[in-house]
């Protein structure tokens, strides 16, 4: 099943160059993905009378034409493998003429929000989200991200608007704090149309975080720290 809505970039969306952000084009692919878990009666307003939530582990974003500002597009999303443990989803935005000019894939855990920990994916759940198998983004798999040491690190103060509506920091702020991090001439000079997201422990407000930023192979990697765990690790090329 592909389930898909439709989008306009705004103000709010976009960067200097006057073209949607890696924020928003995640952002549009986040609200499409929930829109489709709502229609199969696992959406947000389910959260609290189902005790289940889905919990995002992995995010990978490739920008092949960057959309621009008050342009329409429509963003498809799909389930396409359910394992024991993990879901994949994979996503695509496609502008006015059809053309898909960014895709993406993710994979989650389904969470049961009283005991805190992950579900087994039965096959009912799995039969409500009819997976299209055959339909991949990527020609791989979800890889680890590799790193060599550390050139600098640099602490980050979690602030009220990074925090999500369970009181952990909002997937996509994460992407906020990698940008922060990086290095003022790369921030100013690189397009990033690749975009990783390694989500390994939660962070919630008031935690003291370390980022640690490194390149490698001409890849921009931030490792997140709390109390010597890494809590996330953020790619960009």
């Amino acid at each position: 099943m592909i389930y898909s809505s439709s989008y306009k970039i705004g103000l709010e969306d976009i960067g200097v160059n006057n073209k949607a952000t890696n924020k928003a084009l995640l952002a549009i692919m986040e609200d499409v993905g929930g829109l489709h878990s709502a229609s199969v009666g696992y959406g947000v307003f389910e959260i609290e009378s189902k005790k289940r939530v889905w919990m995002l582990l992995d995010w990978k974003m490739k920008v092949i034409k960057r959309p621009e500002y008050n342009e329409e597009i429509k963003a498809e999303t799909w389930s396409r493998k359910i394992e024991r443990l993990c879901a994949y989803r994979d996503f695509q935005l496609r502008d006015k003429d059809g053309n898909v000019i960014v895709i993406g894939t993710s994979r989650w855990l389904f969470i049961d929000t009283i005991r805190r920990r992950p579900i087994r994916l039965t096959e009912d759940i799995a039969d409500l989200y009819e997976s299209e198998n055959d339909k991949m983004v990527f020609s791989e798999e979800i890889e680890e991200i590799k790193y060599e040491d550390y050139i600098f690190e640099k602490e980050y103060s979690v602030q009220r608007r990074d925090i999500d509506m369970n009181n952990h920091m909002h997937n996509l702020s994460y992407l906020d704090m990698a940008y922060e991090i990086l290095p003022q001439d790369i921030y100013k000079n690189k397009i990033f149309d690749n975009v990783r997201i390694v989500y390994k422990k939660e962070i919630v407000y008031g935690e003291n975080i370390k980022c640690y930023y490194s390149e490698y192979a001409d890849k921009h990697i931030i490792t997140v720290k709390s109390k010597d765990k890494i809590n996330a690790i953020i790619e960009l090329f």
